[in-house]
């Protein structure tokens, strides 16, 4: 059965919970502060866009050894040394890519970084969904929020640094100061275990919203088995609705990268701005999504997220029109705004409604996430600055509309195949 709240739904924010965002602060100011960097390492490093774009290879590869080693170190160890572990890492990680003078350097760096990254963030993440259930897309969404509202800063502090004159290096170096100190904050609270889930499931379907807290929906409720067209076998909705978001987290994942790695780069070639304002300009794409996110996250209670997420899309090619067609950095930035509107929603939403199609098994299903996050980093990225190299930004940046429609189709499939369940 569905069950659902006799009053509003209100989310409870307390100590755990903020310590759990401080996770989302040092990625998203790695994120957008080592991102928009990218161009700026390149020269340094007197290396193709291609070469630059195996950064992101780099990251993938970590998001994949990530995606296998946490389930693993959270049965093992416990979901808080598994965060901690993770921030400590991304801290040695950081060093390395400071200190780097050549690829042979700066990638293995990378893969650090990435490894401790998303260890730490799938620790963060599951905690949040098993510790604020059937709200957990208003909290998820607000987590990343908070992360790039912070993250914000990040392209700032690049231009500002490199106007300066002292180069990319002190704003990125940032990250590593925020992982130990969410890593120190983490032992202070108690996370919440796998077996938790399973108990607030049996809770909810057996008897409605528990003492902790309203739910909005059931997570783990598998929903009626319906059989879709073409298929002689019987399907359940949530499984196909699963591997849709899935492929939406991809896209989503997928584009925010491609445009951080290489829209100052675009900024450049089209306007002539000099370096350091174009890459203030993805302070604009960071706006956009943090803004968003304050939004989605209370709407996601009322409108159906599937519904969100689809829309969400459709925003991020009215963002690229506009930065596509720029020829001031003003317009540039105004694209990137409206493009962000549309970035920010798409991985919170997505992961919310694929963890909750998963029912208990959140922490598999948060790898299988984090692993189709590391491929859209390592292709795309990597992709899009091949074809720049090849045709230039411009017709390289052709390559974003594409990929936003393909996480359309699969928003709305995923829409679709879960109509059924409330909230969804």
């Amino acid at each position: 059965m569905t069950t659902t709240p006799t009053g509003p739904v209100r989310v409870h924010r307390d100590q755990l919970t903020f310590t759990l965002y401080g996770t989302f602060v040092m990625w998203g100011w790695f994120l957008y502060s080592f991102n928009p960097s990218v161009p700026l390492l390149t020269a340094d490093l007197g290396i193709t866009r291609a070469q630059g774009g195996l950064h992101g290879t780099a990251l993938a590869a970590g998001s994949v050894v990530a995606a296998f080693l946490t389930p693993w170190l959270v049965r093992t160890y416990g979901r808080r040394a598994t965060l901690m572990a993770g921030g400590f890492v991304v801290a040695a990680g950081i060093v390395g890519v400071l200190l780097g003078t050549s690829l042979a350097w700066t990638l293995p760096a990378m893969f650090v970084v990435s490894t401790g990254s998303n260890i730490a963030i799938s620790s963060a993440q599951v905690a949040l969904a098993l510790h604020h259930r059937g709200v957990a897309s208003a909290v998820i969404t607000e987590a990343n929020g908070v992360g790039s509202s912070l993250g914000l800063l990040g392209p700032l502090a690049v231009g500002g640094a490199v106007a300066a004159g002292w180069g990319w290096r002190p704003a990125v170096a940032v990250t590593a100061v925020l992982a130990v100190l969410t890593a120190l904050f983490a032992l202070r609270v108690r996370l919440p275990s796998r077996e938790t889930r399973a108990h607030v499931v049996a809770s909810v379907d057996d008897s409605g919203p528990t003492a902790a807290g309203p739910t909005a929906a059931t997570p783990a409720e598998p929903g009626p088995v319906r059989r879709w067209p073409g298929r002689t076998a019987r399907l359940r909705p949530q499984t196909l609705a699963s591997w849709c978001f899935l492929g939406a987290i991809l896209a989503g994942i997928g584009l925010e990268n491609v445009t951080t790695y290489w829209s100052a780069d675009l900024v450049i070639g089209q306007t002539g701005a000099p370096a350091g304002i174009a890459t203030a300009t993805t302070a604009g794409l960071v706006a956009g999504m943090s803004l968003i996110r304050f939004v989605v996250g209370p709407l996601s209670l009322r409108v159906r997220p599937a519904h969100l997420l689809t829309a969400s899309f459709i925003v991020a090619v009215v963002g690229w029109a506009v930065l596509w067609t720029a020829t001031v950095p003003a317009v540039a930035l105004a694209g990137l705004f409206v493009a962000g509107l549309g970035y920010g929603a798409q991985y919170p939403l997505a992961i919310s409604l694929l963890l909750r199609a998963a029912g208990a098994a959140v922490d598999k299903a948060q790898a299988r996430a984090t692993l189709a996050g590391g491929l859209a980093i390592g292709v795309l990225p990597f992709a899009l600055g091949a074809l720049a190299d090849a045709v230039g930004p411009h017709r390289a940046f052709l390559l974003v509309p594409v990929i936003a429609v393909v996480g359309a189709v699969a928003a709305m499939a995923g829409a679709r195949a879960s109509r059924g369940d409330e909230g969804a």
